[in-house]
């Protein structure tokens, strides 16, 4: 018998939340088989199996919060050859029996017909426990539900989805042939939104990572001098030189050139001129990092992750958008390694990506500075003494006032509003 323990699952990290099991009990499994997804506050973590044999006792629900070393499951080495499927009985039914052979007669004998096939076992449903409880409580057939998750996996959202299309079309008129239909008369708005089963409200868990996201924010707001001074940028000179080269950049590189590597560029440069920004503090000493591992935060569908670009400050614009687009899209797979979010010096966030005009974040500790970025929107600005409608975008920076002075906050936001103002100025160091 092999115990299936949960693994090391990286830096400071000690506890999990059962996302789902990928095999059941009794189930045969081979070497390198995944049986069941973790998911922390950061990761997920895939734990496999070391050994060949039957799954014999799942020790923990999905759902269930889990430790390091804590028992999984176990493996019987020996049942291996006991759990294969027995397929051979439908196989050998497929000849055709004595009993049914012809014999020489004058009378034809009919055979008797064959017995129906019998139905295909369904697919294993591949759902959250969010989905599932929400589906048990409204009386959705999780097999009839589409899922949009990683790998296919049924969440709350679509089984809401779901649930919205079957009323849907219950409650469309059906059409006679040849006969217009009237048009019904709209419906009045209700007084409450709609809620599952009449319900006006629901309780769910919260996972892993959530549970962790809040006390990461609660930290930061708790241990440092928060504080957050803005600026704008006249983004008419970045806008006219992502314009002119983006066909050529991905045609030639095959990357799709954004506005986030001009910024990576530019807060890498200002945090050359004001180190402190990049600095973190240990104690009653200064650390100061003379290397950028800029983080970039990425919203998913299981929260918000801040990958990092290594030495960031050592990369071209070209190699900055393509490992941006390599992180994102390893956080919106669920792909993302330790090393991808740990190490990090100082993060850019990109609310405007979601309509934000201006906001306050939030810094990620143990750093001390954090950029916000906001909508890009047409706004009249005074330019030369006349008026002219121009891109206009609000930055904002959150600093820990405890090593970084308000002068160099507002100096720092200057420098970067200086360099995208004239994205030219980039190519001196």
């Amino acid at each position: 018998m092999t115990s299936i323990k949960v693994p090391p699952l990286g830096e400071s990290i000690v506890e999990a939340t059962v996302s789902r099991w990928l095999k059941k009990e009794g189930d045969a499994v081979a070497p390198g088989d995944t049986l069941v997804e973790l998911e922390t506050d950061k990761i997920t973590v895939e734990v496999p199996a070391m050994n060949g044999g039957v799954l014999t006792k799942r020790a923990h629900a999905e759902g269930d919060v889990v430790h390091v070393d804590d028992l999984l499951a176990e493996i019987d080495e020996s049942a291996t050859a006991a759990s294969q499927p027995v397929a051979a009985k439908p196989a050998a039914a497929a000849a055709p029996p004595p009993a049914q052979r012809v014999p020489p007669q004058s009378t034809p004998v009919v055979p008797p017909p064959a017995p129906p096939a019998a139905p295909a076992p369904p697919s294993e449903v591949r759902a959250g426990p969010a989905a599932q409880k929400t589906a048990a409580e409204i009386g959705v057939d999780l097999a009839r539900v589409q899922g949009t998750g990683r790998g296919g996996v049924i969440s709350k959202p679509d089984v809401l989805e779901a649930a919205a299309s079957a009323q849907r079309l219950a409650t469309a008129p059906v059409a006679a042939q040849g006969a217009p239909q009237p048009t019904a008369p709209p419906s009045p708005p209700s007084a409450a939104p709609a809620a599952s089963d009449g319900k006006r409200e629901t309780r769910e868990k919260m996972t892993t990572r959530r549970k962790r996201i809040a006390e990461h924010l609660l930290e930061s707001q708790h241990a440092t001098a928060h504080l957050t001074t803005f600026n704008e940028i006249d983004m008419t000179a970045v806008s006219a030189v992502r314009e002119r080269l983006k066909e050529r950049v991905e045609k030639e590189h095959g990357v799709k050139l954004s506005y986030m590597p001009f910024f990576v560029k530019a807060a890498c440069m200002a945090l050359k001129t004001y180190p402190v920004v990049n600095a973190q503090i240990d104690g009653d000493s200064v650390i100061y990092k003379h290397y950028v591992n800029m983080g970039i935060a990425v919203a998913s569908d299981a929260g918000l992750v801040v990958p990092n670009i290594k030495d960031a400050d050592r990369r071209g614009m070209i190699d900055i958008s393509r490992e941006i687009g390599a992180v994102a899209k390893r956080a919106r797979d669920g792909k993302l390694t330790m090393d991808d979010l740990t190490g990090g010096t100082f993060t850019i966030t990109n609310g405007g990506v979601f309509g934000s005009l201006i906001s306050t974040p939030i810094i990620n500790f143990p750093q001390v500075g954090i950029l916000g970025l906001h909508k890009m929107q047409d706004r009249p600005v005074a330019v030369d003494g006349k008026v002219e409608i121009r891109p206009m975008m609000y930055i904002a920076l959150s600093y820990d006032h405890r090593i970084i002075d308000g002068q160099q906050a507002v100096l720092f936001l200057v420098r970067v509003k200086e360099l995208m103002e004239d994205p030219a100025s980039m190519l001196i160091d």
